[in-house]
């Protein structure tokens, strides 16, 4: 047995911590990790997997850098997070087999590496799926109590400093809201509505039991549901098959004053058809995590729209999401050197 079969190499090839370096050292004794922290793009705040676009290297520095992805067996992040990087490496390094990303719904990273399919089948593309479901579930929580609560109204009394008349709230306890999509994102989500007391409805491919979930269902009966639920909270990864699965015929049917958050990806939801919606008091409230376009830009109407909170896709972010996907990828290592199915593999025919 080579010594390379005997320890595969880990390649960090992200701004991650020595000290987390030294974790995966540490846990999985049977691979060696190899990282330059002088070589990966600096972050600039935690989880800045792709690190500062503005920092360049020399050519001397990008020539080591993709020797040393190049190295890998176990690549740990895909390089500068670019799709045409991961592209790259794939095919300069035949023995690369597996690619922990660090986004949830790294698939798209993938995807867009327009890979070929032996090379697809031959590569394992992990993602951190779940990472971000106690983070993403808050602001769900804290979208909807937005618009429950009318924070756009108190925050216009407050700045005009007028005491207005007293007016009724909605209470989480007499809501029922509607999760699409109950992965890792949407189970955690859920568990906290139902905390609240709310009645909590969600989406199942599968059919099986969620905690917390009173009614399963199928997409199919989504246009039926939207029409009995007060708030709708979006968890899904951008695919072909979610593009626009929000649509302005869906938002036809739903019942008038919904509450909607996106915390899954900003394809799911028809930008158009949300502001139209808005405009007529269908959608009372919105609160945005993601967005079609990313950056938001300058001349999106939702910028300014009355009753719409603009959030610039930070509510997945945590100081302790680089140790949560570390904690992550070595229950992953554990399970590839002996030989069991990984977490979170990225499925390369609807790439999410």
């Amino acid at each position: 047995m080579t010594e390379q079969t005997a320890r595969p190499r880990v390649v960090i090839a992200t701004d991650l911590s020595e000290e987390l370096c030294r974790e995966i050292e540490r846990q999985e004794p049977r691979v060696e990790v190899i990282r330059d922290h002088a070589l990966p793009r600096p972050m600039r705040w935690p989880a800045d997997w792709g690190g500062d676009p503005a920092h360049a290297r020399s050519d001397d520095e990008q020539a080591a850098f993709d020797a040393l992805v190049d190295s890998a067996d176990i690549l740990f992040s895909i390089p500068d997070t670019d799709a045409g990087a991961l592209a790259r490496t794939v095919r300069a390094n035949p023995r690369l087999r597996w690619v922990q990303v660090m986004a949830a719904g790294g698939g798209a990273q993938v995807k867009a590496a327009d890979l070929t399919r032996e090379e697809l089948d031959r590569v394992t593309f992990t993602t951190s799926a779940g990472v971000h479901g106690s983070t993403l579930a808050e602001f769900a929580v804290f979208g909807v109590l937005a618009g429950a609560k009318e924070l756009p109204r108190l925050q216009q009394a407050q700045r005009g400093h007028t005491w207005d008349d007293r007016w009724t709230m909605r209470h989480l306890d007499e809501m029922t809201v509607l999760v699409i999509g109950l992965g890792g994102i949407g189970k955690a989500v859920a568990t906290r509505f139902a905390a609240f007391g709310a009645t909590v409805w969600g989406t199942s491919r599968s059919g099986r039991p969620v905690e917390g979930v009173d009614r399963l269902i199928s997409l199919d009966e989504l246009a039926e549901a939207v029409a009995h639920v007060d708030a709708i909270v979006v968890t899904l990864p951008g695919t072909e098959q979610t593009e626009h699965l929000v649509s302005e015929e869906l938002l036809r049917t739903v019942k008038p004053g919904v509450i909607v958050t996106n915390v899954g990806r900003g394809t799911v939801i028809d930008e158009k058809a949300l502001l139209s919606a808005l405009d007529d008091g269908r959608v009372a409230f919105a609160a945005l995590d993601v967005f079609e376009v990313e950056p938001l830009p300058d001349g999106s109407p939702l910028w300014d729209h009355p009753r719409v909170l603009v959030s610039p896709h930070t509510a997945a972010l945590s100081t302790q999401e680089d140790a949560r996907i570390v904690r992550l990828f070595v229950d992953n290592l554990r399970r590839f050197l002996d030989g069991e199915p990984l977490r979170n593999v990225v499925d390369t025919v609807e790439f999410y």
